[in-house]
């Protein structure tokens, strides 16, 4: 079966909190005719319509396709966490690239972050963007490595807004005895996901951006221009920018041999009312050291939303409760008695390394993906840097593409098998605590 239906019907959001408290809006219209564009972009997710708003203010005719709806995908349905840097700390690519291509990044990663502060200031006070971000460590030397960071980003960055935390500070701020120890980081933040989304797509669309939902791109005829296939109709485009992620069906082979799909799932408990002090002390958000990494924080109206579990599969678990609700209790077993109300999943791109795979498939076709699960704030740079390149300014775009990301071994056809069996081992290694 399609990925792209495999856990969904065509255009209906999932029951999530975020599609109940989301302002509804309008469906947009299918493709049925041919088109002619400066641009096509395949998909309306942050990254997708981050390009079309980009590309759409610098005069370019957009055309954006998406098989479901705009904000449908990962990009409606995350945790919400706007984080800083990449999945990889600023040591690591040092290490790897060296100081100089590593500070640019750093420069870049910042600008996701200010980017998407100041669109929500102007343009999305709906989506509450609001900061703080703990990530907790489960291990001395884990809370080592996160205190290095920070005083490595402090020292060489003059990065001040994040701070390690020791045992006793970290269990001040979340409620659980399961952290040794970790960071604070009030330059990271959180936000409605969804609101934020159709905020940018009502903004793309303001500045004559046309987005065709319920539109599949079934093939992509490479060329100069190169054409969409879809069911109805067909886009004739000088430049094409593939912003499906995880959502991307396998219409482009060198896309699929970096990044894989893989599903996350997140549960909404009841309002807790006064209660939800009893595990945060403060609003902000969190995300723990764990492979299958739990992320979490509360909603406007007090409701718990916590994040995690593993799915070796791409269709989703019959039940999808039962251990996201082991896994919240195992760190919070004061919120045994707590009703969950919503249960959803979602698909995400993951790479090898899990840093975002930018590509320039052909002269005039670049792909944007792999965000593994750091990419609310870096997909929407992603979609404005590719953007840019189309319009001529390649500069960001080639800073970011210099991230290493490997192909899987095998290509495509292994990827699914190789994680499930790195998976298996991270998942048993974080159960006995080694």
């Amino acid at each position: 079966m399609n990925p792209l239906y495999r856990n969904d019907r065509p255009g209906q959001m999932p029951r999530s909190w975020y599609a109940a408290t989301a302002e509804p809006v309008a469906d947009r219209a299918p493709l049925n005719h041919d088109r002619r564009c400066d641009v096509a972009i395949v998909g309306a997710g942050f990254t997708g319509l981050w390009a079309a708003l980009t590309a759409a203010r610098a005069g370019l005719d957009v055309v954006v396709l998406d098989a479901h709806r705009a904000g449908f995908g990962a990009s409606g349905r995350n945790g919400g966490q706007v984080g800083s840097g990449f999945n990889k700390g600023q040591l690591w690519l040092e290490q790897r690239l060296g100081e100089s291509p590593a500070r640019q990044l750093w420069d870049l990663a910042e600008e996701a972050k200010r980017q998407l502060r100041e669109f929500c200031e102007t343009h999305a006070p709906e989506a509450r963007y609001l900061p703080g971000v703990v990530h907790g460590a489960y291990s001395t030397k884990e809370a080592e490595a996160d205190r290095a960071e920070a005083e490595h980003l402090s020292h060489a960055y003059g990065y001040d807004a994040i701070q390690p935390l020791g045992r006793d500070k970290i269990r001040g701020i979340v409620k659980t005895e399961a952290y040794h120890g970790g960071l604070i980081d009030e330059g990271a933040g959180h936000l409605h996901p969804l609101r934020y989304a159709r905020a940018l797509a009502r903004e793309a669309e303001a500045a004559g951006a046309t987005i065709h939902e319920l539109t599949e791109v079934t093939r992509v005829e490479r060329g100069e221009p190169a054409v969409l296939h879809t069911p109805h109709g067909r886009v004739t485009a000088d430049h094409v920018i593939l912003a499906g992620n995880g959502y991307l069906p396998g219409i482009m082979p060198e896309v699929a041999a970096k990044v894989m799909p893989i599903n996350s799932f997140i549960a909404a408990t009841e309002p807790l009312g006064d209660r939800w002090r009893e595990v945060l002390s403060r609003d902000i958000a969190v995300a723990d050291s764990r492979f299958v990494v739990n992320y979490y924080r509360m909603t406007e109206d007090r409701r718990f939303l916590f994040g995690g579990r593993e799915s070796y599969s791409i269709g989703f678990p019959t039940d999808i409760t039962t251990k996201l609700r082991a896994r919240m209790q195992s760190l919070f077993p004061q919120l045994s008695d707590m009703r969950i109300d919503n249960v959803w999943g979602g698909t995400l791109g993951i790479t090898m390394s899990r840093l975002p795979s930018l590509q320039r498939i052909s002269p005039n076709i670049l792909s944007g993906a792999g965000f593994s699960g750091h990419g609310v704030a870096l997909s929407g740079m992603a979609g404005r840097v590719m953007a840019e390149a189309v319009a001529g300014q390649a500069g960001q775009f080639d800073t970011f593409s210099r991230l290493p990301v490997p192909e899987f071994p095998g290509g495509a056809d292994w990827r699914a098998p190789l994680l499930t069996l790195a998976m298996t081992w991270f998942s048993l290694r974080d159960r006995l605590g080694v």
